[in-house]
């Protein structure tokens, strides 16, 4: 059980309609289940549990996954890449609120059963879908119980098996990715590269659309080509890009959501129905010194399909937005010293006992062993996600 350091905590809502009612925490220096022995070329234990980037909701009792992104030291260990399966229950009537239990840990092989990695030195010179190298940032899962992930290297969208091992992957759109990779993220950026994403700045978020017919990536940053940098390489830009993707013909539709600030990134999307989702839009700040963590509900309707555009046309109308939590709120007790910099993972769960719908968000503490693992559950009011649709699974599962 991972129970230790739990807290139970009640907190005022935003908007009235939105409560914290708990956050449960996990030691950094946790174990997972995957039995690797030893430590990495950083030091860092093979098995710890740490660096939580996605979480998704399988359908099953009060089942989630996990997912690791690519490991400690931002690439430079080698960090074998993997997503977990734990038990949240989440109980509002009860101290404490949320408890734990790690259940699973599933390493991720290739078809060929070679391992994804995260170190940045495991890349494919042309083509990243040979590549072992691997940056897990996005995860939700099929109708099947499939596992998609999306990576911030490619960036791409891959599809493996219960067991980790990979099925597919989705088209991309030329437009993402650069001509050139390197190992080391300096040596990816312009002038070598003129077009794609920028390093380190990847296809942060995904999820799937409730009917599971469509996956949803979105990218942390603008494109290079997007106007994502000023001459003297700071990065300017706040156009980024939401791709959709058709899971049996291959379809793509793209649409801009636009930054509030280009000093932040997405970190993660969730999908409320067929057209409504939700973002995570934050800073790079932590403590004291964060200045915006949102979470922000988008309407594609209305909005302008660039897919198929280098570059995004100049009067492309973006998606609309609108506040849903404001997680720097006082009334949470989340802004502080102790607020984290990562936010980084959302998934509903099964409703709560009121009939309120359950929001789990997580903070990455990258992989560092004196900073815990956070999981938040909010409670949102019905009337506050109007339209929203449950995931659909099989029965047979």
């Amino acid at each position: 059980m991972l129970c230790a350091g739990i807290l139970a905590i009640l907190a005022g809502t935003s908007r009235g309609d939105v409560g914290l009612i708990g956050i449960a925490t996990v030691p950094g220096t946790t174990a997972d289940l995957s039995e690797l022995p030893g430590k990495q070329t950083d030091g860092t234990p093979h098995n710890q549990f740490g660096g939580i980037s996605g979480i998704a909701y399988t359908g099953k009792g009060s089942e989630y996954v996990l997912l690791s992104d690519r490991g400690p030291k931002d690439g430079a260990s080698d960090f074998v890449c993997r997503f977990h399966r734990i038990e949240i229950h989440v109980k509002p009537d009860t101290k404490p609120v949320i408890s734990l239990k790690l259940t699973a840990t599933t390493l991720l092989t290739d078809e060929t059963g070679r391992r994804y990695t995260g170190d940045h030195g495991a890349f494919h010179p042309t083509d990243p879908e040979k590549s072992v190298r691997l940056d897990p940032e996005g995860i939700c899962l099929g109708r099947e119980g499939t596992v998609f992930t999306s990576d911030e290297y490619g960036p791409v969208i891959y599809e493996f098996d219960a067991k980790g091992k990979r099925l597919r992957s989705l088209p991309i759109p030329n437009s993402y990715r650069p001509a050139y990779f390197a190992k080391l993220p300096a040596d990816e950026m312009p002038p070598k590269n003129k077009i794609g994403r920028l390093s380190n700045r990847g296809m942060e978020g995904l999820t799937i659309s409730p009917d599971g017919t469509k996956v949803y990536g979105i990218m942390q940053s603008s494109l290079i080509q997007d106007g994502a940098l000023d001459p003297e390489g700071m990065r300017v830009g706040v156009n980024c890009r939401l791709l959709e993707v058709e899971l049996k013909t291959g379809k793509m539709r793209e649409f801009v959501y636009k930054l509030e600030s280009a000093a932040n990134g997405i970190s993660e999307i969730l999908a409320v129905n067929d057209h409504e989702f939700l973002v995570l839009e934050r800073d790079s700040k932590g403590g004291k010194e964060a200045e915006f963590k949102r979470i922000i509900r988008i309407d594609l309707s209305g909005a302008t399909d660039v897919g198929g555009a280098t570059e995004l046309p100049k009067k492309a109308l973006p998606v609309k937005k609108q506040v849903l939590i404001d997680l720097l709120d006082p009334k949470f007790k989340i802004a502080g010293a102790e607020c984290p910099e990562k936010f980084e993972g959302l998934a509903f769960g099964p409703d709560l006992p009121n009939g309120q719908r359950l929001l789990l968000v997580t903070a990455d503490n990258d992989f560092l062993a004196v900073q815990p693992i956070l999981v938040y559950a909010f409670a949102i009011d019905r009337t506050e996600l109007r339209g929203f649709q449950a995931q659909q699974f099989t029965a047979e599962r």
